[in-house]
């Protein structure tokens, strides 16, 4: 039997899209992405699928790999490392690029390496990485390019372990900012590094370059990068409250531009935007009459928590609704799709989110099917 009509019910107020194209602030960078974590939502794009040189922000790919091993068990934290002549003249204090100070033939925790490469930026560190996972460091790059695929990082080619120049060596600001959120999600047991301000090896202090750790509170990574081709660059991380904003950025002039400009962008998006929970995973949104089944209702429900990323000013200008058919004809099975909740706001695109039997409803036997059709057709309808 076909469904008579369609039921829309009102719920609430408040939504997001993916992003948001009109900006009321600029930037100086050269490129930006500004996302938050929690729903994927862009909040501010500039460029952000060029593929351009990442400088030592693609040591994030590089500590990546390493967490990987350490997840899976073939590493440890304690296991050494040895540091081969190769990669002490690469990437060493002779290199004129950022280093660890590592000597030639030391024995380097793991866990060591990767302070050495997440707070100092050390190239020699990385290069002594990819050389003890993989046998030497074009084995590991190519594992790099492997990950990144596996990743979704579409517009991301890595020529090296470093980040080193190299015109093949490219990342956009977007596949950065999916990779910082891919380490925040899949290893919260190491992500303590980031925000590490210092650290000591061969009796050198360095501190951490990462300039939102000493200008924002509620910074707590990721990973600078510079070289004259890339300019001043960072990827950054904050979570104030329950929120978390990840922010890309390159191409900057100096690092005290670098600083100013992360910590507007980043305040900006923290003050602006905010998350708006509408309905919760499990939450009933309907009871739908069910015609020929063992009860004579389905309850609709959420499938999962429905989170959206919202301009402040936009929220009382959006409207949800649950939108669905009835009755729906037995059987009915648990999670079978109902409906959808239509997300609308003013001047963008409409999202719709399916909606759930939250229970399975199984069909009548032939004798009382014959009943119900008798009483349908007494009553005129459903």
């Amino acid at each position: 039997m076909k469904n008579k009509y369609l039921m829309a019910s009102v719920l609430t107020a408040g939504l997001t899209v993916w992003s948001f194209c009109a900006h009321a602030i600029d930037t100086k960078a050269r490129n930006m992405i500004l996302m938050d974590y929690t729903t994927g939502a862009y909040l501010y794009e500039k460029d952000i699928a060029d593929p351009i040189p990442p400088a030592s922000m693609s040591k994030l790919m590089t500590v990546y790999m390493i967490f990987d091993k350490l997840r899976d068990g073939s590493l440890s934290l304690d296991d050494t490392f040895k540091v081969s002549e190769n990669a002490w003249r690469k990437g060493g204090a002779a290199s004129g690029g950022s280093t660890m100070f590592l000597s030639i033939g030391d024995e380097v925790k793991v866990d060591e390496l990767l302070k050495g490469i997440i707070i100092q930026s050390g190239n020699d560190a990385c290069i002594v990485a990819a050389e003890n996972i993989a046998g030497d460091e074009e084995s590991f790059v190519k594992m790099m390019n492997d990950k990144a695929k596996e990743l979704g990082l579409k517009n991301s080619t890595f020529a090296n372990a470093t980040g080193l120049p190299h015109p093949d060596h490219k990342m956009s600001v977007e596949d950065l900012a999916i990779l910082a959120k891919h380490i925040i999600d899949e290893f919260p047991q190491f992500y303590h590094i980031f925000s590490q301000r210092e650290f000591v090896y061969n009796k050198i202090r360095q501190g951490n370059r990462n300039p939102l750790l000493y200008s924002m509170p509620y910074a707590d990574g990721l990973k600078t990068g510079h070289t004259d081709e890339a300019g001043y660059c960072l990827t950054a991380s904050a979570k104030k409250g329950d929120r978390r904003i990840i922010g890309v950025m390159t191409g900057l002039t100096s690092n005290k531009e670098r600083s100013e400009e992360a910590d507007k962008m980043m305040s900006w998006a923290f003050r602006e935007y905010d998350n708006y929970k509408f309905v919760k995973k499990g939450d009933k949104l309907a009871d739908i009459p069910v015609l020929y089944g063992t009860d004579k209702t389905v309850p609709m429900v959420a499938q999962d928590d429905v989170v959206k990323t919202l301009k402040k000013s936009d929220y009382n200008q959006a409207s949800v609704k649950a939108v669905y058919n009835k009755p729906v004809v037995a059987p009915v099975q648990m999670g079978q799709q109902l409906g959808v909740l239509r997300i609308d706001i003013p001047g963008k695109a409409t999202e719709e989110i399916p909606l759930v039997a939250g229970q399975t409803i199984n069909k009548v036997g032939f004798f009382s099917k014959i009943a119900l059709n008798v009483k349908y057709l007494l009553s005129g309808g459903w």
